[in-house]
Protein backbone atom coordinates (compact mmCIF):
# COMPACT_ATOMS: atom_id res chain seq x y z
CA UNK A 1 0.00 0.00 0.00
CA UNK A 2 2.49 2.15 0.78
CA UNK A 3 4.45 2.10 -2.53
CA UNK A 4 1.38 2.26 -4.07
CA UNK A 5 0.58 5.93 -2.71
CA UNK A 6 4.03 6.83 -3.41
CA UNK A 7 4.05 5.99 -6.81
CA UNK A 8 1.28 8.65 -7.22
CA UNK A 9 3.34 11.07 -5.06
CA UNK A 10 6.38 11.18 -7.17
CA UNK A 11 5.62 11.01 -11.47
CA UNK A 12 9.14 10.31 -13.57
CA UNK A 13 8.92 13.25 -16.35
CA UNK A 14 10.45 12.94 -20.09
CA UNK A 15 13.48 12.25 -19.85
CA UNK A 16 15.51 15.76 -18.90
CA UNK A 17 12.31 17.57 -18.67
CA UNK A 18 11.60 19.76 -16.20
CA UNK A 19 12.54 23.44 -14.72
CA UNK A 20 14.53 21.57 -11.51
CA UNK A 21 17.96 19.99 -11.57
CA UNK A 22 21.20 19.45 -9.63
CA UNK A 23 25.05 20.11 -9.86
CA UNK A 24 27.02 17.71 -8.29
CA UNK A 25 30.96 18.75 -7.80
CA UNK A 26 33.80 15.61 -7.04
CA UNK A 27 36.31 16.51 -4.83
CA UNK A 28 39.17 14.44 -5.56
CA UNK A 29 41.16 13.41 -2.20
CA UNK A 30 40.93 10.37 0.03
CA UNK A 31 43.31 10.26 3.19
CA UNK A 32 43.77 7.17 1.93
CA UNK A 33 42.66 4.35 -1.00
CA UNK A 34 39.85 1.85 -0.10
CA UNK A 35 40.98 -1.87 -1.83
CA UNK A 36 37.28 -1.86 -2.87
CA UNK A 37 37.08 1.58 -5.22
CA UNK A 38 37.91 2.44 -8.42
CA UNK A 39 36.11 6.12 -8.72
CA UNK A 40 38.89 8.94 -9.47
CA UNK A 41 40.63 10.52 -6.14
CA UNK A 42 44.12 11.37 -5.30
CA UNK A 43 45.77 10.86 -1.69
CA UNK A 44 48.26 13.87 -2.21
CA UNK A 45 46.34 17.00 -0.79
CA UNK A 46 48.84 19.52 -2.23
CA UNK A 47 46.62 20.72 -4.90
CA UNK A 48 43.42 20.82 -2.76
CA UNK A 49 43.50 24.98 -2.62
CA UNK A 50 44.36 25.33 -6.20
CA UNK A 51 41.65 22.30 -7.00
CA UNK A 52 39.02 24.22 -4.94
CA UNK A 53 40.05 27.34 -6.81
CA UNK A 54 39.03 25.45 -10.42
CA UNK A 55 35.74 23.87 -9.33
CA UNK A 56 34.56 27.12 -8.58
CA UNK A 57 35.72 28.73 -12.07
CA UNK A 58 34.11 25.54 -14.27
CA UNK A 59 30.92 26.51 -12.50
CA UNK A 60 31.24 30.06 -13.65
CA UNK A 61 32.11 28.86 -17.10
CA UNK A 62 29.19 26.53 -17.15
CA UNK A 63 26.26 28.23 -15.61
CA UNK A 64 24.55 28.70 -19.32
CA UNK A 65 23.82 25.22 -19.59
CA UNK A 66 21.48 25.95 -16.21
CA UNK A 67 20.32 28.74 -17.57
CA UNK A 68 16.25 28.15 -17.81
CA UNK A 69 16.78 25.23 -14.88
CA UNK A 70 17.35 25.68 -11.07
CA UNK A 71 19.27 23.86 -8.70
CA UNK A 72 17.27 21.84 -6.00
CA UNK A 73 20.39 19.84 -5.13
CA UNK A 74 24.07 20.61 -4.68
CA UNK A 75 25.68 17.07 -3.83
CA UNK A 76 29.69 17.11 -2.78
CA UNK A 77 30.57 13.80 -3.60
CA UNK A 78 34.12 12.39 -4.43
CA UNK A 79 36.61 11.00 -3.28
CA UNK A 80 36.19 12.58 -0.03
CA UNK A 81 34.41 15.56 0.46
CA UNK A 82 34.67 16.19 4.14
CA UNK A 83 38.41 16.68 3.76
CA UNK A 84 37.59 20.09 2.74
CA UNK A 85 37.27 22.70 5.90
CA UNK A 86 34.06 24.30 5.74
CA UNK A 87 35.15 27.70 4.40
CA UNK A 88 36.06 25.90 1.74
CA UNK A 89 32.78 23.91 1.53
CA UNK A 90 30.87 27.21 2.00
CA UNK A 91 32.69 28.94 -0.62
CA UNK A 92 31.81 26.33 -3.26
CA UNK A 93 28.50 26.62 -2.14
CA UNK A 94 28.85 30.71 -2.80
CA UNK A 95 29.58 29.83 -6.03
CA UNK A 96 26.58 28.13 -7.07
CA UNK A 97 24.04 30.69 -5.69
CA UNK A 98 26.08 33.69 -7.53
CA UNK A 99 26.12 31.93 -10.29
CA UNK A 100 22.83 29.72 -10.47
CA UNK A 101 19.27 30.13 -9.87
CA UNK A 102 19.25 27.78 -6.63
CA UNK A 103 15.43 27.17 -5.13
CA UNK A 104 14.39 28.01 -1.37
CA UNK A 105 15.79 25.17 0.70
CA UNK A 106 17.77 23.13 -1.44
CA UNK A 107 18.69 20.05 -0.76
CA UNK A 108 22.97 20.39 0.42
CA UNK A 109 24.73 16.68 0.58
CA UNK A 110 28.07 16.33 2.40
CA UNK A 111 29.64 12.88 1.99
CA UNK A 112 31.82 12.41 4.95
CA UNK A 113 34.11 10.09 6.71
CA UNK A 114 33.48 9.01 10.32
CA UNK A 115 37.40 10.13 11.28
CA UNK A 116 36.72 13.76 9.70
CA UNK A 117 33.59 14.39 12.00
CA UNK A 118 35.29 16.11 15.23
CA UNK A 119 32.65 17.78 17.36
CA UNK A 120 34.08 20.85 16.17
CA UNK A 121 33.89 19.88 12.72
CA UNK A 122 30.26 18.66 12.86
CA UNK A 123 29.61 22.33 14.79
CA UNK A 124 30.78 23.60 11.90
CA UNK A 125 29.33 22.31 9.26
CA UNK A 126 26.11 22.71 10.93
CA UNK A 127 26.20 26.57 10.70
CA UNK A 128 26.93 26.02 7.07
CA UNK A 129 24.13 25.53 3.99
CA UNK A 130 25.03 21.63 4.40
CA UNK A 131 21.59 20.46 5.79
CA UNK A 132 22.44 16.75 5.01
CA UNK A 133 25.28 14.53 6.07
CA UNK A 134 26.40 10.89 3.88
CA UNK A 135 28.63 9.14 6.41
CA UNK A 136 30.51 6.68 5.22
CA UNK A 137 30.38 4.39 8.07
CA UNK A 138 30.44 0.66 5.34
CA UNK A 139 30.32 -1.77 8.56
CA UNK A 140 30.31 -0.70 12.14
CA UNK A 141 32.96 -3.77 12.74
CA UNK A 142 37.23 -3.28 12.63
CA UNK A 143 37.59 -6.54 10.62
CA UNK A 144 35.51 -5.59 7.42
CA UNK A 145 37.18 -2.10 7.91
CA UNK A 146 40.44 -3.38 7.72
CA UNK A 147 39.88 -5.36 4.58
CA UNK A 148 38.51 -2.22 3.21
CA UNK A 149 41.45 -0.29 4.11
CA UNK A 150 38.90 2.28 5.66
CA UNK A 151 40.61 5.49 6.94
CA UNK A 152 38.23 4.72 10.26
CA UNK A 153 37.40 2.49 12.93
CA UNK A 154 34.36 1.10 14.48
CA UNK A 155 34.70 3.48 17.50
CA UNK A 156 35.21 6.57 15.44
CA UNK A 157 32.24 4.94 13.35
CA UNK A 158 30.12 5.15 16.75
CA UNK A 159 31.24 8.37 17.55
CA UNK A 160 30.74 10.24 14.92
CA UNK A 161 26.57 8.64 14.44
CA UNK A 162 26.15 10.11 18.09
CA UNK A 163 27.58 13.21 17.60
CA UNK A 164 25.79 14.21 13.69
CA UNK A 165 22.44 13.42 15.55
CA UNK A 166 23.03 15.99 17.95
CA UNK A 167 23.03 18.68 15.05
CA UNK A 168 21.64 17.23 12.08
CA UNK A 169 17.92 15.62 11.30
CA UNK A 170 18.75 14.31 7.57
CA UNK A 171 21.23 11.90 7.77
CA UNK A 172 22.08 9.07 5.40
CA UNK A 173 24.87 5.92 6.21
CA UNK A 174 26.57 3.92 3.87
CA UNK A 175 27.04 0.01 4.67
CA UNK A 176 28.14 -2.76 2.24
CA UNK A 177 27.00 -6.29 2.26
CA UNK A 178 28.56 -9.58 0.59
CA UNK A 179 31.87 -9.35 2.14
CA UNK A 180 34.35 -11.99 2.12
CA UNK A 181 33.86 -13.80 6.21
CA UNK A 182 30.94 -11.53 6.77
CA UNK A 183 28.43 -14.25 8.17
CA UNK A 184 24.89 -13.71 8.13
CA UNK A 185 25.03 -13.12 11.96
CA UNK A 186 27.41 -10.13 11.62
CA UNK A 187 25.65 -8.64 8.58
CA UNK A 188 22.41 -8.18 10.67
CA UNK A 189 24.18 -6.87 13.88
CA UNK A 190 25.25 -4.20 11.20
CA UNK A 191 21.75 -3.50 10.25
CA UNK A 192 20.75 -3.86 13.90
CA UNK A 193 23.40 -1.26 15.02
CA UNK A 194 22.82 1.46 11.67
CA UNK A 195 18.77 1.07 13.22
CA UNK A 196 19.65 1.79 16.93
CA UNK A 197 20.44 5.50 15.67
CA UNK A 198 17.00 6.00 14.43
CA UNK A 199 18.59 7.81 11.25
CA UNK A 200 16.27 8.16 7.81
CA UNK A 201 18.25 6.98 5.15
CA UNK A 202 20.93 4.17 4.39
CA UNK A 203 22.39 3.45 1.46
CA UNK A 204 23.88 -0.20 0.97
CA UNK A 205 25.69 -1.94 -1.26
CA UNK A 206 26.88 -5.22 -2.63
CA UNK A 207 30.45 -5.56 -2.82
CA UNK A 208 31.85 -5.91 -6.48
CA UNK A 209 35.46 -6.45 -7.15
CA UNK A 210 36.54 -3.87 -9.77
CA UNK A 211 39.34 -4.48 -12.45
CA UNK A 212 42.25 -2.85 -11.11
CA UNK A 213 41.53 -2.11 -7.77
CA UNK A 214 43.53 -3.78 -4.43
CA UNK A 215 40.80 -5.67 -3.64
CA UNK A 216 40.61 -7.66 -7.54
CA UNK A 217 44.41 -8.39 -6.82
CA UNK A 218 44.03 -9.88 -3.53
CA UNK A 219 41.71 -12.24 -4.80
CA UNK A 220 43.53 -13.20 -7.56
CA UNK A 221 46.57 -13.40 -5.23
CA UNK A 222 44.45 -15.91 -2.71
CA UNK A 223 44.55 -13.93 -0.01
CA UNK A 224 41.44 -12.84 0.64
CA UNK A 225 38.29 -15.37 -0.52
CA UNK A 226 36.35 -14.70 -3.68
CA UNK A 227 32.93 -12.68 -3.14
CA UNK A 228 30.00 -14.83 -3.03
CA UNK A 229 26.71 -13.63 -4.69
CA UNK A 230 24.23 -16.22 -3.11
CA UNK A 231 25.88 -14.73 0.13
CA UNK A 232 25.01 -10.80 -1.24
CA UNK A 233 21.87 -12.09 -2.14
CA UNK A 234 21.21 -13.72 1.27
CA UNK A 235 22.39 -10.29 2.79
CA UNK A 236 20.03 -8.21 0.82
CA UNK A 237 17.17 -10.08 1.63
CA UNK A 238 17.72 -9.92 4.97
CA UNK A 239 18.17 -6.18 4.50
CA UNK A 240 15.08 -5.48 2.78
CA UNK A 241 13.15 -7.03 5.24
CA UNK A 242 14.40 -5.60 8.33
CA UNK A 243 14.48 -2.31 6.53
CA UNK A 244 11.12 -2.40 5.78
CA UNK A 245 9.78 -3.86 9.10
CA UNK A 246 11.41 -0.29 10.47
CA UNK A 247 9.69 2.21 8.15
CA UNK A 248 12.09 2.20 5.50
CA UNK A 249 10.62 2.28 2.16
CA UNK A 250 13.33 0.80 -0.68
CA UNK A 251 12.89 3.06 -3.24
CA UNK A 252 15.83 2.16 -5.33
CA UNK A 253 17.83 -1.05 -5.37
CA UNK A 254 20.38 0.32 -3.03
CA UNK A 255 18.45 3.23 -1.22
CA UNK A 256 16.53 2.80 1.83
CA UNK A 257 14.54 5.60 3.19
CA UNK A 258 11.87 6.81 5.44
CA UNK A 259 8.70 8.46 4.27
CA UNK A 260 9.82 12.30 3.06
CA UNK A 261 13.50 11.74 3.73
CA UNK A 262 14.56 10.12 0.27
CA UNK A 263 17.36 11.64 -0.90
CA UNK A 264 16.56 14.21 -3.41
CA UNK A 265 19.56 14.07 -5.65
CA UNK A 266 19.06 10.44 -5.68
CA UNK A 267 15.85 10.47 -6.49
CA UNK A 268 16.61 12.98 -9.27
CA UNK A 269 18.91 10.63 -10.64
CA UNK A 270 16.87 8.00 -11.08
CA UNK A 271 13.87 9.87 -12.30
CA UNK A 272 16.51 11.11 -15.53
CA UNK A 273 16.52 14.57 -14.16
CA UNK A 274 19.08 16.75 -15.45
CA UNK A 275 22.45 17.55 -13.36
CA UNK A 276 25.38 18.52 -14.10
CA UNK A 277 28.77 17.32 -12.45
CA UNK A 278 31.50 19.73 -11.29
CA UNK A 279 35.51 18.68 -11.19
CA UNK A 280 37.94 15.76 -12.28
CA UNK A 281 35.77 12.87 -13.44
CA UNK A 282 32.65 14.17 -13.12
CA UNK A 283 29.49 13.59 -15.54
CA UNK A 284 26.98 15.41 -16.72
CA UNK A 285 23.12 15.13 -18.02
CA UNK A 286 20.64 16.77 -19.92
CA UNK A 287 18.02 14.19 -21.23
CA UNK A 288 19.74 13.88 -24.96
CA UNK A 289 23.12 14.28 -24.09
CA UNK A 290 25.92 12.54 -21.44
CA UNK A 291 29.30 14.66 -20.65
CA UNK A 292 32.39 13.34 -18.49
CA UNK A 293 35.62 15.49 -17.49
CA UNK A 294 38.63 14.34 -17.71
CA UNK A 295 39.66 11.78 -14.78
CA UNK A 296 43.16 13.79 -13.99
CA UNK A 297 43.85 16.42 -11.58
CA UNK A 298 46.58 17.98 -13.24
CA UNK A 299 44.96 17.96 -16.52
CA UNK A 300 41.15 19.32 -15.25
CA UNK A 301 43.29 22.40 -13.66
CA UNK A 302 45.00 23.51 -16.21
CA UNK A 303 42.55 23.13 -18.44
CA UNK A 304 39.87 25.00 -16.39
CA UNK A 305 42.84 28.14 -15.69
CA UNK A 306 42.95 28.20 -19.44
CA UNK A 307 38.63 28.64 -19.35
CA UNK A 308 38.64 25.47 -21.48
CA UNK A 309 36.54 22.52 -20.43
CA UNK A 310 38.33 19.52 -20.54
CA UNK A 311 35.00 17.53 -21.36
CA UNK A 312 33.99 14.67 -23.70
CA UNK A 313 30.24 14.03 -24.98
CA UNK A 314 28.09 11.85 -26.56
CA UNK A 315 24.60 12.30 -28.15
CA UNK A 316 22.30 9.61 -26.80
CA UNK A 317 20.06 8.10 -29.42
CA UNK A 318 16.65 7.04 -29.07
CA UNK A 319 17.88 3.58 -28.29
CA UNK A 320 20.10 4.72 -25.51
CA UNK A 321 17.39 6.59 -23.68
CA UNK A 322 15.12 3.65 -23.83
CA UNK A 323 17.82 1.95 -22.83
CA UNK A 324 19.09 4.28 -19.85
CA UNK A 325 15.28 3.90 -18.47
CA UNK A 326 14.45 0.69 -18.45
CA UNK A 327 17.66 0.41 -16.06
CA UNK A 328 16.95 3.29 -13.74
CA UNK A 329 12.63 2.83 -13.55
CA UNK A 330 13.34 -1.34 -12.89
CA UNK A 331 16.11 0.24 -10.18
CA UNK A 332 13.34 2.13 -8.51
CA UNK A 333 9.47 1.72 -7.16
CA UNK A 334 8.18 3.46 -10.17
CA UNK A 335 8.92 1.44 -12.32
CA UNK A 336 8.64 1.85 -16.29
CA UNK A 337 5.56 3.63 -17.42
CA UNK A 338 4.75 1.39 -20.71
CA UNK A 339 2.55 4.93 -21.85
CA UNK A 340 5.84 6.56 -21.70
CA UNK A 341 7.60 4.00 -23.49
CA UNK A 342 5.11 3.77 -26.39
CA UNK A 343 4.57 7.52 -26.62
CA UNK A 344 8.16 8.61 -26.17
CA UNK A 345 10.10 5.47 -28.21
CA UNK A 346 7.30 4.09 -30.25
CA UNK A 347 4.96 0.77 -30.42
CA UNK A 348 8.30 -1.35 -31.45
CA UNK A 349 9.70 -0.42 -28.15
CA UNK A 350 6.44 -1.42 -26.42
CA UNK A 351 5.86 -4.51 -27.75
CA UNK A 352 9.31 -5.36 -27.32
CA UNK A 353 9.86 -4.84 -24.08
CA UNK A 354 6.56 -6.99 -23.39
CA UNK A 355 7.94 -9.13 -25.21
CA UNK A 356 10.89 -9.57 -23.58
CA UNK A 357 9.21 -9.04 -20.22
CA UNK A 358 7.21 -11.72 -20.27
CA UNK A 359 9.30 -14.69 -19.12
CA UNK A 360 10.21 -12.23 -16.26
CA UNK A 361 6.62 -11.68 -15.12
CA UNK A 362 5.88 -15.32 -15.55
CA UNK A 363 8.75 -15.97 -12.81
CA UNK A 364 7.40 -13.22 -10.69
CA UNK A 365 10.39 -10.95 -11.03
CA UNK A 366 8.69 -8.15 -13.06
CA UNK A 367 5.08 -7.38 -12.43
CA UNK A 368 2.04 -5.03 -14.61
CA UNK A 369 0.75 -2.18 -11.99
CA UNK A 370 -1.29 0.96 -13.23
CA UNK A 371 0.19 0.40 -16.73
CA UNK A 372 4.13 0.46 -15.11
CA UNK A 373 5.96 -2.23 -15.49
CA UNK A 374 7.71 -2.96 -11.72
CA UNK A 375 10.50 -4.83 -10.13
CA UNK A 376 8.86 -7.04 -7.43
CA UNK A 377 10.57 -8.07 -4.24
CA UNK A 378 11.67 -11.03 -5.48
CA UNK A 379 13.53 -9.74 -8.51
CA UNK A 380 15.02 -6.63 -6.71
CA UNK A 381 18.52 -7.90 -6.00
CA UNK A 382 18.55 -9.09 -9.53
CA UNK A 383 16.94 -5.49 -11.56
CA UNK A 384 20.21 -5.14 -13.50
CA UNK A 385 20.36 -8.00 -14.81
CA UNK A 386 16.63 -7.97 -15.94
CA UNK A 387 17.05 -4.93 -17.39
CA UNK A 388 20.41 -5.58 -19.73
CA UNK A 389 17.81 -8.44 -20.70
CA UNK A 390 15.06 -5.92 -21.74
CA UNK A 391 17.29 -3.59 -23.28
CA UNK A 392 17.44 -2.70 -27.43
CA UNK A 393 20.00 -3.54 -29.30
CA UNK A 394 18.94 -3.29 -33.18
CA UNK A 395 16.63 -0.99 -33.43
CA UNK A 396 18.08 3.16 -33.82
Amino acid sequence: MLEKLLQKEIKASPLGAGGAGGVYIHIPFCKQACHYCDFHFSTSLGKKETMILALQKELELRKNEFESTSVETIYFGGGTPSVLNTAEIEAIIATVYANYLVVKNPEITLEANPDDLSKAKILELAKSPVNRLSIGIQSFFDEDLKLMNRAHNSKEADASLRLAKQYFDNISIDLIYGMPDMTTARWEENIDKALAFNISHISSYALTVEPKTALASFIKKGLIKPVDDEVAQEHFNMLLEKMEANGFVNYETSNFGKPKYFSKNNTAYWLGKKYIGIGPSAHSYDGIRRAWNINNNVKYIKAISNSELPMEEEILSKTDRYNEYIMTGLRTIWGVSLERIENEFGKNYHQYLLQQAENYIQEHLLFIENNTLITSKKGKFLADGIAANLFMINLS
